[in-house]
């Protein structure tokens, strides 16, 4: 399978965002998918995360509220809605497949990432 993350722009700072995830050559209907954001000089950091069935896990309250992810396993689809954007939201985010049983918050549990899209938030 392989991910590409999409719906990156620049905004100012209250818009709303839609990145989507697509899956391309096999489906990942059975993985959690999750999404990542890497800041310039900063580590990639985990931001939320759809599990095979639904469920949800969301970084902290700093983006739980404002950030929702959901799955369309028949689009081969994952989707994160941002909303009430802020400046520090700024980074590459990624989506990225976790086929086996590592870490979920952490990056080395994830065994498949596609290619990242900007999002910058201005103030």
């Amino acid at each position: 399978v392989q991910l590409q993350a999409s719906g990156g722009g620049l905004v100012q700072a209250g818009d709303s965002l839609r990145l989507t995830c697509t899956g391309t050559g096999g489906t990942f209907s059975r993985y959690t998918v999750g999404w990542f954001r890497q800041a310039p000089g900063k580590a990639r950091e985990f931001v939320a995360s759809v599990r095979w069935n639904g469920g949800t896990i969301y970084r902290d309250d700093s983006v739980k509220g404002r950030f929702a992810t959901s799955r369309e396993n028949a689009k081969n689809q994952v989707y994160l809605q941002m909303n009430e954007l802020k400046p520090e939201d700024t980074a590459v985010y990624y989506c990225a497949l976790r086929q086996g049983t590592g870490f979920e918050y952490s990056t080395t549990g994830y065994d498949t990432w596609g290619q990242g899209t900007q999002v910058t938030v201005s103030s």
